[in-house]
């Protein structure tokens, strides 16, 4: 049984089972989506991020790693097309954690990024753990009832985009397991940093140096694209949403099974990340591998119906978009095309408890 097979069994006792008549939505979408009065419907989204699974302590500043349990939470809300507003957050410690300052970097950097979306800290838990971090991070958000974007919308015919680019997180990855460190600690609001910086410097100044620092950038200080998810929640311009934790070949899969559909992407049209297709011939890193299959990139994925096309803006909170193909009537098929080669395009993302070959 692998984690996905695991969950649907979770999803079917839970099913199964008297519960509330406010819960709309459960198990099997980014967040779940609760009744509230006034017109309003709550989200709820929880996430994990272990030690030694998820991050790695002597490579991950406690800033950025305080940043990124909220980014990875505020993702979720944005996939749904929802506004985030709350948040709690637990954090177990070994003993050498607490006593030294990573609780308060660790903190800093979790405000820092609450502040910049008015996400509130109402509430959460400390505990001492005998071996390694754990942090279980919560974040509630709000959509007008029935407004919410979840897997399960998209039809035959509706165009696939994607927000931003893609491979950069996972390289990111690539190059920390290969040695690569930040060169300073990097901001995680406010000023900029001269790592933070060479993110911002144009293609001809930029030297490899910078490009690795950016990808090591998109790994550990993910942008959660709050944004854009509010735009295509609250314009009704998205179908069926999700954000690409585990991979784009991984998550497609989950939005086309919950839908009911299939899905036929164009490789030309991939917004790869223009650092990785610097780096990767010198790296052996293959850019469209890392788009397909890399995780964490945290973009949104969706699907807009073909008469709301048209309304789509060009960049939401400068982040342009990019149109990747198309629904399909084959149910459970995902296609990708290269030219005049076509093929099945399998889940290859990160899978907790995948078996081991």
């Amino acid at each position: 049984m692998n984690e996905f097979e695991f969950i649907e069994r979770l999803r079917s006792q839970a099913n199964s089972r008297k519960h509330s008549t406010r819960i709309l939505t459960g198990i099997g979408d980014d967040a779940a989506i609760i009744s509230e009065s006034a017109g309003r419907d709550l989200l709820v989204t929880t996430d994990l991020l272990i030690e030694d699974v998820d991050f790695h302590r002597r490579t991950t500043p406690a800033r950025l790693l305080g940043y990124k349990s909220l980014a990875v939470s505020l993702s979720d809300i944005a996939a749904m097309g929802g506004r985030p507003f709350w948040s709690f957050l637990s954090i177990g410690l070994p003993r050498d954690g607490w006593s030294s300052n990573f609780k308060d970097e660790f903190y800093e950097g979790f405000f820092a990024l609450a502040d910049q979306f008015g996400v509130t800290l109402a509430g959460g838990d400390v505990s001492e753990t005998k071996s390694g971090i754990v942090i279980d991070s919560i974040v509630l958000g709000e959509v007008a009832s029935g407004a919410a974007v979840k897997r399960s919308g998209a039809r035959p015919g509706d165009q696939i985009y994607v927000t931003g680019n893609l491979g950069g997180a996972a390289a990111g990855l690539k190059l920390i397991e290969i040695g690569a460190r930040l060169s300073e600690p990097p901001a995680v609001a406010g000023g900029l940093s001269s790592v933070s910086r060479a993110a911002e410097s144009t293609s001809n100044e930029r030297s490899d140096d910078d490009a690795i620092q950016t990808l090591l950038l998109r790994q550990l200080r993910p942008q959660p694209r709050v944004g854009w998810g509010i735009v295509l929640g609250e314009q009704k311009l998205a179908s069926a949403m999700i954000d690409l934790s585990d991979g784009l070949s991984s998550d497609l899969n989950h939005l086309c099974k919950e839908s009911h559909a299939g899905a036929l992407i164009d490789a030309a049209a991939m917004p790869l990340d223009e650092d990785v297709k610097r780096l990767c011939g010198r790296r052996a890193l293959d850019p469209l591998a890392l788009a397909l299959h890399g995780g964490e990139d945290f973009e949104l994925l969706f699907a807009v119906a073909p008469e709301n096309v048209p309304r789509l803006p060009k960049k939401v909170d400068g982040v342009a978009i990019s149109l990747l193909g198309e629904i399909t009537h084959t149910k459970g098929s995902i296609r990708i095309r290269e030219k005049h080669r076509e093929w099945d395009l399998q889940p290859g993302g990160f899978e907790h408890f995948a078996s081991e070959t």
